[in-house]
């Protein structure tokens, strides 16, 4: 009998899509190496293997555009709209392409975080098509107006066909989607123990002078990392190989580190706003802090939510950009409500789609 075969098809913005998609893929294939993985997406291979560690198949094919940046902080609305023509005009294209190979690799199940597109080829396919997130991509265009309302109504109208949504925490209503499954955050562990980052990377400050500057894939140009001189007896930490060298900055260099292996290290964690950053910091109980970013729709949702289930600061572009990094010498503020998040997200997809599997395997013995 042949392997079960699952297409996840990853949606090509930055890497917070691929982060907590591979994170659920690397679930999946702890509970049953049986089922091959097929990774559909253009985030590079490196940060896939740095969150699922057995085998799988990558396919570089993009079937959106979320948004294109010059930073995490920049957008080029002209060019993700002329991107988003593009790729609306190839549709037809595009899903006889996929159906062939879906059918040729004998797929059983399209898990999308979350192209519209792939509601369309699983229906091409005649297989069924799940998703998760905490946003569609409607929700993002539709605020936008002007002619991305036409290309939001596109999207919608595809996201309506989708078999099941596992819903995410921090998530607007998503309210195109008919069958929705509200799921735990999702995100991966650190792979590391404190004391061995601590011993490999020579780190004897405390917690609470530890600072986590992380700022997704595309990270964000002019970084004020001369302030970092303002502490002399603090630690800071980053993945930017860009960073300028001070005594007390490491730049973690390679792929075989995340951030999240140093998050438990730190008494904080500055990023922009993003649901991964934010979804793994919150499952470890780390502070965050947050620039606002400002005509992109999620953001808001991501900062009430951190403002309600985190320790937090929230920071203007002024009090990071402009400023000496005095709120550092703040304390972030409480959350705002008693209640916590489910942690549960990644391993109750994985188990849904193993079970899926696991029905489909006995109802053809």
């Amino acid at each position: 009998m042949s392997r079960p075969v699952l297409y996840f098809a990853i949606t090509s913005h930055g890497f917070g899509h691929a982060v907590r998609a591979s994170s659920v893929a690397a679930a999946i294939q702890q509970l049953c190496p049986e089922i091959l993985l097929i990774l559909v997406t253009t985030a590079p291979r490196w940060l896939l293997e740095s969150y699922i560690p057995g085998n799988f198949i990558h396919r570089p094919r993009a079937f959106d555009v979320g948004v294109i940046q010059a930073d995490s902080l920049t957008m080029d609305k002209e060019a993700t709209l002329a991107k988003l023509k593009e790729i609306r005009s190839a549709e037809k294209s595009i899903i006889t392409s996929e159906v062939n190979f879906i059918r040729t690799n004998r797929v059983g199940l399209i898990l999308a975080d979350i192209p519209p597109l792939a509601v369309n080829i699983a229906q091409g396919a005649g297989i069924p098509c799940w998703m998760m997130g905490n946003f569609g991509w409607d929700f993002i265009y539709r605020e936008w107006g002007g002619e991305f309302s036409e290309i939001a109504d596109w999207m919608g109208d595809a996201y309506q066909f989708c078999d099941r949504l596992f819903r995410l925490p921090l998530h607007e209503p998503m309210s195109a989607f008919p069958n929705i499954a509200d799921v735990g955050l999702t995100g991966g562990s650190p792979n590391y123990s404190s004391e061995e980052l601590r011993q490999t990377f020579g780190l004897n400050i405390p917690v609470e002078k530890t600072i986590l500057l992380t700022f997704g894939g595309l990270g964000v140009q002019q970084i004020p990392y001369h302030n970092v001189c303002q502490f002399p007896d603090w630690q800071f930490i980053t993945f930017d190989s860009l960073a300028p060298d001070f005594p007390n900055l490491l730049k973690v260099k390679g792929h075989e580190y995340r951030p999240v292996d140093f998050m438990p290290l730190c008494g904080r964690v500055l990023s922009k706003p993003g649901y991964s950053t934010f979804a793994e910091a919150l499952s470890l109980d780390i502070p965050i802090v947050s620039l606002t970013r400002e005509d992109f729709a999620e953001s808001d949702i991501l900062l009430a939510g951190i403002e309600n289930y985190a320790y937090h600061q929230i920071l203007n572009p002024t009090e990071f950009f402009s400023s000496h990094w005095e709120f550092l010498l703040e304390s972030p503020q409480p959350p705002k409500t008693s209640q916590f998040l489910a942690k549960d997200g990644t391993d109750a997809i994985a188990q849904t789609v193993v079970s899926y599997f696991q029905q489909e395997v006995r109802g053809k013995t």
